[in-house]
């Protein structure tokens, strides 16, 4: 493969997804790139370049993935004429990145920190000028972080941006709560916080595997009418639903309001 570098790739995101696309054999470490602020190497392997000059990276590397928090863009100095800019940050639009960089060919995509485990969801919305080619490279490099999905429109990565960038993020304050609820009924609070842990991590394999959706697995326990349907009737019956909603509107309107 040509080399490929990430701008930002020290930070949580873009340390995440370098230790995807290492531990899985999709880059090899002579082809890897990354630049930071400092440039300095952490536990990155040897044959990976570490440089604090993004420019310097953007000539070297063929790929280019941005992974910097939005708040940088202004100070980011980026030509990178007609090389592939493959983007991960939040709020920051096709038409920002063709800007900051020269290039047509952009690809915007969503992530996670799960990147490192290999379970990121990343969708992801391409340029007009992106080949072909193009679209292949970054779907191999996200599959190498977790799933991946190709969208048409744009404005629904800011959605993506609250439902599945922060992990755990929602589903830790829905932990949190069960927890708490299970404590405050005298369970040992290290009890307590195993059972929920293994309940999310049993109830998030059985999702990805299982056929039914998470709807159909609600509706066949409310149709059981045992004691789970008893718990779920009181949340089906409650504003919970509409608060979750809000909850999300209002993480994805924040990603629109830190656009550079």
């Amino acid at each position: 493969m040509s080399s490929i570098g990430i701008v930002g790739g020290s930070g949580m995101l873009g340390r995440a997804i370098a230790q995807a696309w290492l531990d899985s054999d999709a880059v090899a470490p002579g082809d890897l790139w990354i630049a930071n602020r400092s440039g300095t190497r952490g536990d990155l392997p040897a044959e990976v370049t570490v440089t604090d000059d993004p420019a310097a990276l953007a000539g070297a590397c063929d790929t280019i993935l941005i992974s910097i928090p939005p708040a940088g863009v202004p100070d980011l100095h980026l030509p990178a004429g007609d090389k592939l800019i493959f983007s991960v940050m939040a709020a920051v639009t096709i038409a920002d990145l063709q800007r900051l960089t020269g290039s047509p060919r952009i690809i915007r995509a969503m992530s996670s920190p799960a990147a490192a485990r290999r379970l990121a969801y990343s969708p992801w919305v391409a340029a007009p000028g992106a080949s072909e080619d193009d679209r292949m490279v970054v779907r191999r490099l996200l599959s190498a972080c977790g799933t991946e999905d190709a969208l048409e429109d744009e404005a629904q990565l800011d959605h993506f941006t609250a439902l599945t960038g922060p992990v755990p993020g929602f589903v830790a304050w829905f932990a949190a709560a069960m927890t708490e609820h299970a404590e405050a009924q005298g369970i040992p609070p290290e009890a307590a916080d195993r059972a929920i842990r293994q309940l999310f991590r049993a109830s998030g394999e059985m999702l990805a595997e299982d056929p039914p959706r998470a709807a159909d697995h609600v509706r066949q326990m409310l149709d059981y009418a045992g004691t789970t349907a008893a718990g779920l009737q009181v949340l089906e019956d409650s504003p919970l639903r509409g608060d979750i909603s809000k909850a999300l509107s209002a993480a994805a309107q924040k990603a629109r309001d830190m656009r550079p």
